[in-house]
């Protein structure tokens, strides 16, 4: 992963990078195999350079790390979940663009 901002979850990792976390943390719900959720993958590499200090931006490999998806109910992907003070604050499923994705979160 390139971005800066951007973290690399697992279900190992996910309650210190995410339930733990000091800022909101947006996470990204993904598959290699999912064409929407390749699609969504430059909109969320925006959105955590654009963030950067105000959101955590992370990405969940679905297939990798199915104790946390199925922990979610992740059924549909991308799922995106927006996690404040270590709850579920806002969830978005499918392949929306930047602007919408924004405002179903609530983060313009």
């Amino acid at each position: 992963m390139s971005v800066d901002n951007m973290v690399e979850l697992t279900d190992a990792n996910f309650e210190s990078a995410v339930l733990q976390s000091d800022l909101p943390v947006l996470v990204d719900f993904w598959a290699e195999w999912c064409a929407p959720c390749r699609m969504v993958t430059p909109v969320i590499e925006e959105l955590a350079v654009e963030m950067a200090g105000r959101v955590k931006v992370a990405k969940l490999n679905v297939d990798l790390n199915r104790e946390t998806a199925v922990k979610y109910d992740i059924m549909s992907i991308p799922t995106v979940i927006l996690f404040e003070g270590g709850a579920v604050s806002k969830q978005v499923v499918g392949a929306l663009p930047k602007e919408s994705l924004l405002r179903e979160l609530e983060l313009e």
